[in-house]
């Protein structure tokens, strides 16, 4: 490995323990109980907090269609192991922030943090496997899913002995947030496009705006920022799969003319 290319892997490393110790310097962070307070709990055909239940179907149509288009894939380019579990947590996460929300409360909380932990971690997989190194992408795969699993389990564990920390599950969310622009940045691995992995990357941001804004963009527009936030979240996976979609054909369209 030349110096060059080892400095960036020594940069993503010193700040990713960076972060991880400034977490750990801070004291616990317990849940906070006026989370589940959304602006909008409008009760509907008998649904609870109606919009934001049914906002959740974006998230299982556009999971459940990168799953199917994956699995038929895998006779022509192998199976993507990474890109697959991203979007059975996508299909996850629908169902669970479904759950959550007919009765929003820590205990129905780990059901919709589990599976975005899976999202999540199988992302920044992919994005191992597509910027790094393909090896060091499969590799992580499994211990990063693990560390997502995890993560919500201590939550959950330290919630229930009466001091919850939220601290890990906040590293498994936003850490690979603060690391995937710096290693797109550094790291010049030809492939997939990466104007769709900043894509996904500005969807989720926006998604965080409207869910900090819940109250406000309600009393403004009458939908809820939260309900927003499920829809615009759930364009992150469209942008990959339309990704994926457009980078196959072009792999396939390489092979028949070599």
């Amino acid at each position: 490995m030349s110096s060059k290319a080892s400095y960036k892997y020594i940069v993503v490393a010193v700040i990713a323990l960076a972060a991880i110790a400034l977490a750990f310097l801070n004291d616990p962070i317990p849940q906070d109980l006026h989370y589940h307070c959304f602006a909008d709990g409008r009760t509907l055909y008998g649904i609870p907090n109606f919009w934001n239940v049914a906002s959740n179907l974006p998230f299982l149509v556009i999971g459940l269609s990168g799953v199917v288009f994956l699995m038929r894939e895998r006779k022509h380019a192998g199976l993507d192991a990474s890109s697959l579990m991203f979007f059975v947590g996508i299909v996850l996460t629908g169902l669970g922030s479904v759950w959550y929300h007919l009765h929003p409360d820590n205990h129905t909380l780990i059901w919709d943090r589990l599976p975005m932990t899976i999202a999540f971690m199988a992302f920044f997989s992919v994005i191992l496997r597509e910027c790094v190194h393909e090896d060091t992408g499969k590799k992580m795969l499994w211990p990063l899913l693990f560390l997502g699993v995890l993560s919500v389990y201590y939550w959950q564990m330290t919630e229930s002995r009466g001091h919850g920390d939220l601290r890990f599950y906040f590293l498994v969310q936003f850490l690979p947030m603060l690391l995937i622009p710096l290693i797109l940045l550094l790291f010049r691995k030809k492939g997939f496009p990466k104007r769709y992995f900043w894509l996904v990357l500005l969807a989720y941001v926006f998604a965080k705006v409207l869910e900090l804004n819940d109250v406000e963009i309600f009393h403004a527009t009458g939908i809820s920022g939260h309900t927003i936030k499920h829809v615009m979240a759930a364009i992150a996976p469209l942008i990959f799969l339309a990704g994926l979609w457009k980078f196959l054909r072009k792999q396939e369209r390489q092979n028949v003319a070599d």
